[in-house]
């Protein structure tokens, strides 16, 4: 069955984010490039972003979380926008908990970890990234 991999886009803190997420879940990255280890004729890139990352990648179970800094000349992202989340469906209740507890973390909380009548678990919140999750954890599925 295909894969899905969350892609974000980042203003020049990718490296800083990513370092949190791995903080939270754990695991090495898979990759990393800098926008230096592909410069050249046919790309240059300006010495203040050289270092800024080209793509990033953290291995979460089967699947990998994914990004980059958007370089300068290609304008800003929006890290407000509304259009999509990020959703993690834990295998307990404890590591629901123990995610939502880590990237909530100088966050806004949106809805809390709470029960649901079925005894499932669910929580939304905006990391303090800007990016945008659903934490859930089912104990029937």
């Amino acid at each position: 069955m295909a894969l899905i991999n969350p892609h974000i886009n980042f203003n020049g803190n990718a490296e800083e984010a990513f370092t949190f997420y791995q903080s939270v879940f754990g695991g090495e990255f898979s990759k990393i490039v800098r926008f230096k280890d592909i410069a050249g004729p046919h790309f240059p890139i300006d010495e203040s972003e050289a270092e800024k990352i080209m793509h990033i990648a953290l291995p979460i179970g089967k699947n990998y979380l994914m990004a980059n800094d958007v370089p300068a000349r290609m304008g800003r992202t929006n890290e407000n926008e509304h259009r999509s989340k990020i959703a993690v469906n834990a295998e307990s209740k404890e590591e629901a908990l123990a995610i939502y507890n880590g990237l909530s973390v100088g966050g806004q909380i949106e809805i809390p970890m709470n029960e649901g009548p079925d005894g499932n678990y669910f929580a939304m919140f905006r990391d303090k990234y800007g990016i945008e999750w659903m934490v859930s954890f089912d104990p029937v599925a």
